[in-house]
């Protein structure tokens, strides 16, 4: 017991930071699950809901490298502040519109878009600060906690937010994500203290901003093993972000498919994350956090893809999910402990930075792919064969049978990308290393 008090104690400032953030996290993704049902609602299509998460992932990539800087510059705490009391702003816009019966998707696109960019300037902040608030002994269990917080916000915000808007309507989901802010913001004001004096930004003040900018570029450059990570993580983003914009048209379109469907779906997608991101903040540091990131991996794009691709009711969907989601938590933690022990702590806003335009630069590309996937290709493909077909008999017949086929190719190119990274030796070098 006076491990575990010991322990609470040097962690209380991570653990106020993460509770409060969590929540805040809680009723945004709400928020977001929400908008995401009423513009498929309004459209119907799977490119315009895609274009959702385009317009909030562009900005964030393209100005990620420069927010770095920034990052490292200016005070973690103040940035964060500023950054959530923006994304408060943009859902207070959205329930205006709503009310006032003048909401369009192209508003979502440019809130989206300014929520792009203060994530962008957040995140390489927020990295930081979990390192300062953090001893780097308590770096596994932290990666654990943070997946498990991930985990429970994919678990309930989908079901919360359908339960939430049944019996009270949008606004209500809206109501409870800004008093999650509310609170997250007074937790960080009142409750975080850090002393960032030891972060030496004095000589990143004197430089130029793109050779500041340039030194995260020229970090993962000479450290071949961490880069090669991040583009393995990219490419598996790709794949990924093609899958989350052909999930929900299937799910809302497909016989035996529905709003319900979809939260049942992501719910057991969060409960598998839950229950890896538990296991993972209890167990010892493993002897080779490689093999854990290539085999969590390996093992999701062999599982969760195929069983979308050929089954036909919503407990078989949910099934994938679990087997898709159970080991992502290990592959999060692990990955995580492994960057924060690689880059120096001076070093990491602009890293992570650098880190954040390489690896998720592919997911609006993914997205917008997907979306065009969807509707030009394999759903008008799968329409137009006949119902007594062997493609039919295999994925079934009508709206939805193109995105059942579209995850029989995205399993072949997951476990294509896992095998080809899995010989890069730059990135088993990682554990020869400090």
């Amino acid at each position: 017991m006076k491990r575990i008090f010991n322990s609470l104690k040097e962690l209380q400032g991570f653990l106020a930071l993460w509770g409060s953030q969590s929540l805040s996290s809680l009723g945004s993704s709400m928020t977001s699950f929400a908008l995401i049902i009423w513009a498929y609602g309004q459209s119907g299509s799977a490119l315009t809901t895609a274009l959702l998460s385009v317009c909030s992932y562009t900005p964030y990539v393209l100005l990620s490298v420069f927010a770095g800087v920034a990052g490292d510059r200016l005070s973690k705490k103040r940035t964060m502040l500023v950054c959530d009391s923006t994304a408060a702003i943009t859902t207070c816009l959205v329930w205006l519109l709503m009310i006032s019966g003048r909401l369009a998707i192209w508003h979502l696109y440019v809130i989206n878009a300014v929520s792009g960019v203060m994530n962008a300037l957040q995140q390489p902040a927020s990295e930081v600060t979990v390192t300062m608030l953090t001893p780097a002994k308590y770096y596994q269990r932290v990666g654990g906690l943070r997946a498990f917080s991930n985990s429970l916000v994919t678990l309930l915000a989908p079901v919360l937010a359908t339960a939430v808007l049944g019996f009270w309507g949008i606004g209500a989901v809206i109501f409870f994500d800004l008093a999650s802010f509310l609170f997250a913001f007074v937790t960080l004001v009142c409750f975080i203290r850090m002393d960032e004096s030891s972060l030496a930004a004095g000589r990143a003040d004197r430089e130029s901003f793109l050779a500041s900018a340039g030194q995260g570029i020229g970090f993962l450059r000479a450290n071949r093993g961490i880069l090669g990570l991040i583009l393995f993580l990219a490419a598996i983003n790709f794949i990924a972000s093609i899958y989350q914009a052909a999930l929900t048209p299937m799910l809302l379109s497909r016989n035996g498919g529905s709003e319900q469907a979809l939260g049942l779906v992501n719910g057991f997608c969060g409960a598998a994350n839950l229950a890896g991101s538990l296991f993972a903040a209890v167990c010892p540091a493993p002897k080779n956090r490689v093999r854990v990131i290539m085999n969590s991996l390996l093992f999701a794009m062999c599982t969760e893809n195929f069983i979308l691709a050929f089954g036909r009711s919503v407990p078989v969907w949910c099934l994938g999910a679990v087997l898709g989601w159970l080991c992502i938590p290990q592959m999060n933690t692990n990955l995580d402990a492994l960057l924060r022990l690689h880059i120096p702590l001076a070093m990491q806003g602009r890293v992570y930075a650098v880190r954040n335009a390489l690896q998720f630069f592919t997911i609006p590309l993914g997205y917008f792919t997907g979306g065009i996937l969807v509707d030009g290709v394999f759903e008008p493909f799968m329409a137009a064969q006949p119902e007594n077909g062997l493609l039919a008999a295999v994925f079934g017949y009508g709206k939805g049978s193109g995105c059942a086929l579209l995850y029989f190719f995205l399993a072949f190119a997951g476990i294509f990308v896992c095998l080809y990274f899995r010989r890069d030796r730059e990135i088993w070098g990682l554990e020869r290393e400090k």
